[in-house]
């Protein structure tokens, strides 16, 4: 079961599909100069999207503008590693230099469930801005293990603290029983809901580091004492196809699908959105990007 904080570069779905105006009144009509077109108005929702869960907001003040299905539970795989970063970065006195060992616990997780890595390595030592790179670039199901094994303290303890967190934001519909989004102890313990997940990425956004992060197409750690070079590339999609793109994080599971929280911002308009479980006909790993882009022009065409 691998699961993957990644989706493929995928085709660009058309921008608006507005509908026309009602027919005018026949006392009307008379006044219409020839191929005089009627104004037309955007469509009352974006075309073509295929995720069965999805939300679009404004990310500034979190107005729904469209929804599909958003308040029902659903699995989101490596999503749940926005609530990760998110508990780190928030964590009292954080100090972002503070060097973290690469536990040994990582391989025998990452084995276990076939899981998305960054490479690293048990015995490494990194920083924690190090580690939150690459958890939330490659997806690396190890750094989100040896972070939360750090910031816990310990495993159970860390994911008490997301738990808590969830709370503490309002999301009523959202529990974490793993720290990656990985199906542990099964494919539906960890779960949120469409709405919830943008209302997590609308915190998570707020936090300068956070953004900074989730906007980096590449980073690179040089080797140096203690570690290996790595370089990790972001699986966001859309930072590299769609204008404005500045995060946040793919995720899937063969339970949850393909999935994505996104946000772009054009001119003063920031949008935030999410799709869980998107599917297309020719291939799943097109879809969310696919969804999103679909999504995004619409809410941008408004």
């Amino acid at each position: 079961m691998r699961i993957s904080g990644g989706v493929a570069a995928g085709a660009v779905v058309a921008g608006m599909m507005v509908a026309g105006a009602a027919a005018a009144p026949a006392a009307r009509a008379a006044t219409l100069t020839p191929g005089m077109a009627l104004a037309a108005r955007p469509a009352s929702a974006p075309p073509g999207v295929r995720s069965r869960y999805a939300e679009l907001a404004n990310a500034v003040t979190g107005a729904n503008l469209w929804s599909r299905s958003s308040y029902l539970e659903r699995p989101m795989g490596s999503v749940t590693k926005v609530m990760t970063a998110y508990v780190v970065l928030t964590t009292p006195g954080l100090n972002l230099n503070q060097v973290i060992t690469v536990p040994r616990g990582i391989v025998a997780y990452d084995k276990k469930y076939d899981a998305s890595t960054a490479g690293l390595v048990p015995g490494e030592k990194l920083t924690t801005l190090q580690l939150l790179y690459a958890m939330m670039l490659p997806s690396g199901c190890d750094a989100a293990y040896t972070l939360a094994s750090a910031y816990g303290p310990g495993l159970s303890g860390f994911i008490a603290k997301m738990n808590a967190t969830a709370a503490e934001l309002g999301l009523t519909r959202t529990h974490f029983t793993d720290f990656s989004g990985l199906p542990a102890p099964g494919e539906f313990s960890t779960y949120s809901t469409a709405h919830d997940l943008v209302n997590l990425g609308r915190a998570a956004m707020k936090n300068q580091t956070f953004a900074a992060i989730v906007a980096t197409r590449s980073y690179r750690v040089a080797a140096g004492a203690g570690h290996r070079a790595h370089t990790w590339h972001n699986l966001n999609p859309l930072l590299a196809k769609y204008p404005g793109a500045i995060g946040i994080k793919t995720g899937y599971t063969t339970a949850a699908g393909q999935c994505m929280l996104f946000e772009a911002s054009q001119g003063s308009t920031t949008l935030i959105g999410v799709v869980l479980d998107s599917a297309a006909p020719q291939s799943a790993t097109l879809a969310t990007t696919a969804d999103a882009t679909a999504m995004l022009n619409w809410g941008f065409s408004r």
